[in-house]
């Protein structure tokens, strides 16, 4: 298991240095710079190019790559192109939201999918499968901003229950008013929850029809028991490889969900530093993006080997 985890780590910080050089890549790609974005009318040809020489965009691309990279190694995000804010001080200050509402979603996300999950799966067939079956079903084709937009529709114009933005709320506010996490986290976990408990379930079943649950019935485990010790580890495990990939999945719903909800968190700030060209800015939160994704990858492939350490899954 250490060698396992060592090697998977030493395999993330590997991709995480080629996305770090994809990302850089694809941001010189972008159509204008900072200077041009800062541009208005009055200023000519000139001021526009002392504007880039002094955001220091016109230097070689391997040079300001080769600065980037040293900051990065030394924990130095730079600063941003168009406030001059020190980068570290933006991701920061868009973390907290997006934070709350990863850390709301996760905490709901497991338990619910694990007893969808496990109640679909250990009654297969039945009524009560079959109804959940066709809501998860129905839940996953919607797309997240259409539902997004229905649930404000619903719940805060017509029948006013829940705040349908964030506008003006602050963290302290967030202590006093958690009715404002309901309609973005409902929105987060709808998909999130059929996709991962109808892996689980599928693992139940499998877990349901093997030779070791089959002997165990035979030796006379009681039901309880032979589900917690038996049947629930193993049918998590496509649950957690499910896990990591709904974590990658949920990274683009924070997009929708904090443009909808006027979230002021790590995507609204990821759009905002693309509009303004703030290179810098852009670059840090993708590789902060990218590395989150790593992580859940990771952490899906260690759990899945603790749980069924002979899954084939993991060669």
């Amino acid at each position: 298991m250490p060698r396992h985890a060592a090697r998977r780590v030493l395999l993330a910080a590997v991709q995480l240095a080629l996305l770090a050089v994809l990302i850089f890549l694809l941001t010189e790609l972008l159509p204008g710079d900072a200077a041009a974005a800062r541009a208005n009318e009055q200023m000519g040809l000139e001021e526009v190019a002392d504007l880039r020489e002094r955001l220091g965009l016109d230097r070689p691309p391997v040079e300001r790559f080769a600065d980037w990279a040293g900051g990065l190694a030394s924990g130095d995000l730079g600063v941003s192109l168009v406030g001059g804010t020190p980068v570290r001080e933006i991701v920061t200050g868009s973390l907290a939201a997006t934070a709350l509402l990863a850390a709301v979603t996760a905490v709901l996300l497991v338990p619910l999918a694990m007893l969808l999950g496990l109640t679909m799966g250990l009654r297969a067939g039945g009524r009560l499968d079959r109804a959940i079956t066709a809501v998860t079903l129905a839940l996953n084709a919607i797309p997240d901003f259409v539902l997004a937009m229905a649930l404000v529709a619903v719940f805060s114009l017509r029948l006013g229950w829940l705040p349908s933005t964030w506008l003006g709320a602050d963290g302290a506010d967030l202590l006093h008013r958690p009715a404002l996490l309901v309609l973005p986290v409902a929105v987060l976990l709808a998909r999130t929850v059929c996709t991962l408990s109808r892996q689980i379930r599928a693992g139940t079943i499998a877990a349901l029809e093997s030779e070791y649950v089959a002997q165990a019935r035979r030796l006379g485990v009681p039901r309880t028991r032979l589900v917690l010790r038996h049947v629930l580890p193993n049918a998590a495990v496509p649950g957690v490889q499910e896990l990591a990939r709904t974590g990658d999945r949920l990274l683009g719903g924070v997009l929708i969900v904090e443009a909808v909800f006027a979230i002021p968190g790590t995507a609204t700030a990821l759009i905002e530093a693309v509009q303004g060209r703030d290179v810098p800015t852009v670059q840090a939160l993708t590789l902060l993006l990218a590395a989150v994704a790593l992580a859940f990858n990771v952490a899906a492939d260690l759990v899945s080997q603790r749980l069924a350490p002979r899954s084939e899954v993991l060669r």
